[in-house]
């Protein structure tokens, strides 16, 4: 080899070697005191920064599951003595979907969220084992049981989680968004209650995600249309966006398969290093001011656990950031930090 060649050679190592060699500081500690102090009230309430203030089952169910993940036994117990008093006001065990602080608790819409009761019940399911308070596991399995009997239901031969118990289903067709299907939460509500539901609700999402991909890069919607003899359209604004956006989170964190997280990295690995924060699945239009640090998150971690290294730095959670992002971020180092451990 000439000497030119090795310089070459030598030049091009240097140049690869630290995307390879890439091992973020994730500083996940600091990330929660930033989080808590951002975004938890004193009495437990978690602020959605970027919707007007409000709080809403989804926040309350992230929270207590960073929480549970950062083993912080109080903030736990904050978060859930405010979600218990504030949103578990149905004539059932389940939330209502959103409290806001200027409303009338009378005036607020009694409809769920089933992410947010799914994230709540999966948070008390485990910290009652973590913790060993036989109190969490009750209050778990009240919501379980009524997730099962009122949100699941049978689509021809799919079993479906219904995104709140009204206003999703037709004599037609159902709706329903992927990004409900929390994986991780419905295997342990699986190993707990052995009705075998919860394992048709897993494979039929899987099903779900392989024939629900729509435009150039196969992507699934934020919002689908599962007509009565399943045909599947996008729904609302035909987007891979805000909603789908936690779906690879869920998939690695539960170790699914890893064919299931190609789209998601094609996709972004042609849209570097710019990333953008939704793409149309009818018109290949894209938004083009960038994602936030949370999405981006999110794309590091899926390449990560796709065998696609070295794509990225995670951000910090600090002021710039809504309760969405920061909280994308954190999850999304929680999932990079069992990928490494694993």
């Amino acid at each position: 080899m000439s000497l030119l060649s090795r310089l070459g050679f030598v030049l091009a190592l240097l140049i690869l070697l630290p995307a390879c060699q890439f091992k973020p500081d994730l500083d996940i500690e600091g990330d929660w005191s930033r989080y808590k102090a951002l975004f938890v009230t004193p009495d437990g309430r978690v602020i959605d920064t970027g919707n007007g203030g409000v709080s809403h089952s989804e926040g309350q169910g992230y929270g207590l599951l960073l929480a549970l993940k950062m083993n912080d036994k109080e903030t736990f117990k904050q978060i859930w003595r405010w979600t218990k008093a504030n949103l578990q006001i149905r004539n059932d065990h389940l939330f209502i979907w959103r409290r806001r602080p200027s409303v009338a608790v009378n005036e607020e819409d009694k409809n769920n969220a089933s992410d947010g009761d799914i994230l709540i019940a999966w948070s008390l399911l485990e910290a009652s084992a973590k913790w060993r308070q036989m109190d969490y596991r009750q209050e778990a399995v009240q919501v379980i049981n009524d997730i099962k009997e009122k949100l699941i239901v049978a689509s021809n031969d799919l079993t479906l989680i219904l995104p709140g118990e009204y206003g999703f289903q037709s004599p037609d067709a159902s709706v329903v968004n992927l990004s409900y299907w929390v994986y991780p939460a419905f295997h342990a509500f699986a190993v707990y209650d052995k009705d075998p539901r919860w394992l048709r609700l897993i494979s039929s999402g899987q099903t779900l995600m392989q024939k629900a991909r729509f435009g150039f890069w196969q992507l699934p919607p934020d919002w689908l249309t599962i007509s009565n003899n399943n045909q599947l359209q996008p729904f609302r604004n035909k987007r891979f966006g805000y909603d789908a956006i936690r779906i690879p989170i869920y998939l690695l964190w539960a170790d699914m398969d890893s064919e299931l997280l190609k789209p998601f990295a094609n996709y972004w690995c042609f849209y570097r290093p710019f990333t953008p924060s939704w793409i149309s699945l009818q018109e290949n239009v894209m938004d083009s001011f960038g994602a936030s640090s949370g999405i981006k998150a999110v794309k590091i971690v899926t390449l990560r656990a796709a065998g696609r290294v070295g794509q990225g730095r995670f951000s910090v959670i600090d002021k710039s950031q809504d309760y969405y992002s920061a909280t994308l971020l954190l999850l999304s180092k929680l999932g990079y930090q069992q990928l490494a451990d694993s």
